[in-house]
């Protein structure tokens, strides 16, 4: 299998039969610096790992013909095995570390030898007795690339993430409104955060992925964010299918474009953040009001919270409008 390689660990106690745990990491590095999507100001930044098919998918099918493998391989003896690709409360990093696939760096992310920080895992479950392969050490040393670049302060310590304010968290999993002092870190970043994995040293041992189902689409490398506010429903959904931004749903989309939009210091989007004043969901009305706040001139916000505010029936979007008004970004 190309790009993919697979160690044996012991087996934690989630599937009682299980004896032994087959753990499969594939590589997905991209061919160019993530980074450099955070400099175009009317752009958005997608991770990587969204920028193609849902993940889930292709590893799953890889998982299955490996445990067909295995089934096939242990005759005469009956098999039973199970797959695993964040579909159940596995913990794919420790025990892709105690596998040997790699190690758990300061960011809390598995780190390849051979491949660096880009890596998707994936876990079979299996009654069969296996040898288990050594586990790898630590190789991160005094290094604090990871923890110094993050742009929300997410890491308490070395190892240590506060999940509540990691970016890839608030624009993916956080279905609420975002606490205003972390939307102005959040920059162009609308679906996840690349720069712990980005900044590693042991990056330079990294490949491009091979994977043809997980190659980048070019409409996802850097969207423009215009283009992205005036997507309704249907077409959101027509954009994204078969991938993983599609998940989160047309208004925690919006939410996060809209603070985009808010952190572009363009003025020339001012007219797609107002447009969603008659969003139909309060998320993205919040949103709009906050980036029109970091963009419009204070004559113009003024006037349009005379003209919404009083008749805006959400109290959190209503609080939006009444909130101090934030310094804009340098334009």
């Amino acid at each position: 299998m190309a790009d993919t390689f697979e160690r044996r660990a012991d087996p934690m106690v989630l599937w009682p039969q299980a004896r032994s745990v087959v753990m499969l990491a594939m590589n997905y590095g991209p061919a160019v610096d993530p980074l450099e999507a955070l400099r175009r100001r009317s752009c958005a930044a997608i991770s990587v790992y969204a920028r193609h098919r849902d993940y889930h998918d292709v590893i799953k099918g890889r998982l299955k013909t490996l445990a067909a493998w295995l089934v096939a391989a242990a005759r005469p003896e009956k098999a039973e095995v199970k797959v695993f690709v964040d579909t159940a409360p596995v913990m794919e990093k420790p025990l892709a570390a105690a596998a040997g696939l790699g190690w758990q760096g300061k960011h809390t992310n598995l780190v390849s030898r051979d491949f660096g920080s880009w890596l998707f895992l994936g876990a079979i479950f299996t009654d069969l007795t296996l040898a288990p392969d050594a586990a790898e050490s630590d190789h991160c040393g005094a290094c604090r690339a990871c923890l110094d670049v993050c742009p929300t302060r997410a890491f308490t310590a070395p190892y240590r993430l506060d999940a509540r304010r990691c970016v890839s968290y608030l624009t993916i999993e956080h279905k609420g409104t975002i606490a205003r002092e972390l939307r102005p870190a959040i920059g162009a970043r609308i679906y996840g955060c690349d720069d712990c994995l980005a900044v590693c040293p042991w990056n330079k041992f990294a490949r491009e992925g091979r994977e043809a189902k997980l190659a980048q689409r070019e409409d996802l490398a850097n969207p423009s964010l215009a283009e992205l506010a005036a997507l309704d429903e249907p077409s959101f959904r027509r954009r994204f299918a078969g991938g993983p931004i599609k998940r989160i749903g047309h208004a925690r989309f919006l939410r996060n474009v809209m603070i985009a939009i808010g952190n572009s210091r363009d003025p020339a989007l001012i007219g797609a953040a107002r447009a969603q004043l008659a969003a139909p969901s309060p998320l993205v009305r919040a949103m709009a009001v906050w980036a029109l706040a970091r963009l419009c001139p204070t004559d113009e916000f003024s006037a349009l919270t005379r003209e919404y505010a009083e008749t805006e029936p959400d109290t959190d979007v209503a609080r939006e409008w009444r909130a101090p008004v934030a310094a804009p970004p340098e334009r």
